[in-house]
């Protein structure tokens, strides 16, 4: 691909332009933007500093830092560590650094927050949450203050030099405000709200955190988009901002992603919340100093799949067909990018609206809208016959599933279908590079399947695998420029940086941090850093000397506890001291049964189907649970032959079916039973056809 004329791109020293924005019939629209004070944030972070999460305001995650390159990043060693919690090794571990006058601020599992020194790496200072631990996703740095958040929806600014409270401001009215990430701007302080039964994009003063504006996910009466939600479910929709925006200043306008409906508590059944549902799964433009809205694109029209498609949005000026244009890119979980103009939401590159398939207990939407280059990656999973799937291919369905394409409408019977609430590219944080004009995201393969009968927000199967990869898209054309798969979900937290010298860095759940050629994706250096990675990579320069930093925490999606968690701030350099620390053991990337090992020894080698299996004993009652294999993990020497029965008691026939080995495949009439010996190690997942959320494993050593 041909490399982007420098002068097309971003570029943040702009003087102040009238535009307009085209809204909705009786929507405002938007008059002269501020000045271009202040405006150099929305640059690249220049040679020396990455000020707030995202890099600058247009969550660009890239530097012109370009010393560190392909010829010489297999020199890159640790140049020093600080384990900022002295040695941990629990908790969600979600925070971003950020990097103002060669002083990074960070946050920890707990919610604290630490200044170290960039080159040194010595703590400066730090504050202890006073209110219990939080998950933090990174702070904001702005007029020598450093904001953070804490339970009880406080947000608090501390002073930059010495840590101690400046003020504190309690939040309330607009649902949980304390986890998102702060973005701050010319002295206002942007801040989302999440898992609230109504969310708010919120702006507060930045020097008194005093509540400037504030705009509704979902709208009340007399708002417009209030009549997209049937009676008053608009007072459970949920819609919360639960990502940090993108600001910019020159336009006057901030950019929020509000993620899915719920309604009533439940984000799959959209019977009692007919309609849209705006500004749910929407990227709104709001104008920066007074909230009002601007316009909005809806991604998923009455989302009944929990597919938030909240993600950072990124900003960015490129040339679409000959024509230089201000876009905004904006997608998430459902495995496509939208390329918006961001003056007025309109799509330079088009998007249609298609005919999906319809469940009308479900008042599902008629028509779901398509980028016309379609998606990144694949919208339905692979049913291939038992045994001759590609081993390890993360799209093969688990079998027994009704399968169904992205939009595919469930009721009462689970449908299986991918990138799934947990896939795509979910919360990562997105990179655009000005050298090469792509976007970068780190995704997830995690297949959902969705019906009334789950308690939440839709089944991950057990015994599927939850991979994913990196894609990088040509913003002008919203083509794929390559694509790659990698052995785990970055779908969550594994945030990319880009170089002005190609580089591409994304650490991964199993600790290491890799180095990938931005043009190919080609791997060109790993570094093990002790702890699953769940944040993005960042670069600065203290003096001459420039350095790569990223903390290695971990989180619990969606690998749970088999995450490798810890509290290592890194940082490194060219011909640095440190080496890789030992590997810790790595993520478990099948979805896990539910329960404990059981001795074979136990239940005389036996397994009884559709009866859950708890301290020690076989239930006596018939389920379709999850857990209704008996007991759900089987752990027998090799050569062990197991016995499946579906008990007298059980009202019809059950069955196991071998996945995805294929080695076997039988149904059973109530009283039967089929017996097959494990003659190999390894771990051999299987489910019953008349109940395929009914999953078991049988460990053989």
């Amino acid at each position: 691909m041909a490399q982007i004329d420098r002068r097309h791109v971003l570029k943040g020293v702009a003087a102040a332009a009238a535009v307009t924005a085209v809204g909705p019939p009786g929507a405002a629209h938007a008059t002269t933007g501020p000045g271009a004070a202040g405006l150099a944030r929305f640059d690249t972070p220049g040679d020396r500093d990455f000020p707030k999460v995202g890099g600058n305001l247009g969550n660009q995650n890239y530097t012109s830092l370009r010393r560190v390159d392909r010829g010489n990043v297999r020199r890159l060693r640790g140049a020093w560590l600080n384990r900022i919690e002295g040695g941990i090794t629990e908790g969600n571990n979600e925070s971003t650094a950020v990097v103002v006058d060669g002083v990074i601020y960070i946050e920890s599992a707990f919610g604290n927050v630490i200044a170290v020194d960039g080159a040194t790496g010595q703590t400066k200072w730090r504050y202890d949450q006073t209110r219990g631990t939080l998950v933090r996703r990174g702070v904001a740095v702005g007029a020598g203050k450093v904001f953070t958040k804490s339970n009880e929806n406080y947000v608090i600014a501390l002073d930059q030099a010495t840590g101690r409270v400046v003020w504190e401001r309690r939040v309330e009215g607009f649902g949980n405000i304390e986890k998102v990430a702060v973005v701050y701007c010319d002295g206002m302080l942007f801040c989302g709200t999440n898992d609230g039964p109504r969310g708010a994009a919120v702006a507060l003063d930045a020097g008194t955190g005093e509540v400037r504006w504030h705009f509704w996910g979902t709208p009340g009466p007399g708002e417009f988009g209030h009549d997209t939600w049937e009676g008053d479910s608009w007072t459970e929709g949920g819609a919360t901002p639960w990502i940090h925006p993108a600001v910019d200043p020159e336009l006057g306008l901030t950019y929020w992603t509000f993620g899915n409906a719920r309604g009533f508590n439940s984000s799959q059944d959209g019977s009692r919340r007919g309609g849209q549902n705006l500004f749910a799964n929407s990227l709104v433009a709001l104008d920066l100093k007074t909230g009002a809205y601007r316009w909005h694109f809806q991604s998923i029209h009455h989302d009944i799949w929990d597919m938030d498609n909240v993600m950072a949005p990124v900003l960015a000026d490129v040339r679409i067909r000959g024509r230089h244009r201000k876009v905004v890119v904006y997608g998430s979980k459902s495995g496509m990018f939208f390329i918006l103009d961001r003056v007025d939401g309109s799509a330079p590159l088009g998007v249609v609206e298609r005919p999906v398939p319809q469940e009308p207990r479900q008042k599902t939407w008629p028509t779901q809208p398509f980028p016309v280059q379609g998606g990144w990656t694949e919208q339905r999973p692979v049913e291939q016959p038992l045994g001759t799937e590609v081993p390890g291919d993360p799209n093969r369905a688990v079998p027994n599933y009704v399968v169904g394409s992205l939009y595919t409408p469930h009721w009462d019977v689970p449908i299986l279908s991918i990138p799934g609430h947990g896939g795509g590219a979910d919360w990562s944080h997105l990179s655009f590079s000005h050298r090469t004009g792509l976007v970068y995201t780190g995704y997830g393969y995690v297949a959902a399947a969705h019906s009334l009968t789950e308690s939440s927000n839709g089944l991950r199967p057990p015994g599927e695998y939850q991979t994913g990869g990196v894609v990088a898209v040509d913003v002008g054309t919203n083509r794929v420029a390559w694509r790659k798969r990698m052995p785990y979900s970055l779908a969550h937290g594994n945030g990319i940086l880009t170089t002005a010298s190609d580089l591409l860095f994304i650490g991964q759940p199993d600790g290491n941090l890799l180095a990938l050629d931005a043009r190919t994706g080609r791997e060109l250096w790993r570094f093990q850093t002790g702890a699953a990675i769940s944040s993005s990579p960042v670069m600065y320069r203290v003096g001459n000397e420039e350095y790569l930093a990223v903390y290695a925490g971990g989180t619990n999606i969606p690998y749970g506890a088999t995450a490798p968690r810890g509290d290592y701030l890194w940082a490194f350099r060219i011909g640095g001291a440190l080496g890789p620390v030992t590997a810790p053991p790595p993520p478990v990337v099948r979805r896990p049964v539910q329960g404990a090992a059981v001795e074979g020894a136990v239940v005389a080698d036996t397994v009884t189907i559709g009866r859950t299996f708890s301290a020690g004993q076989v239930g006596v009652t018939e389920s379709f649970a999850v857990n209704a294999m008996a007991p759900t993990h089987l752990r027998v020497p090799v050569g062990t032959a197991v016995t499946f029965t579906n008990p007298a008691g059980n009202a019809g026939a059950r069955g196991v079916t071998q996945f995805f080995e294929g080695l076997f495949d039988v149904r059973l009439n109530p009283g039967e039973s089929f017996r097959y010996t494990f003659d190999r190690r390894g771990e051999y997942f299987f489910n019953d056809p008349a109940s395929p959320r009914s999953t078991g494993k049988v460990e053989v050593y």
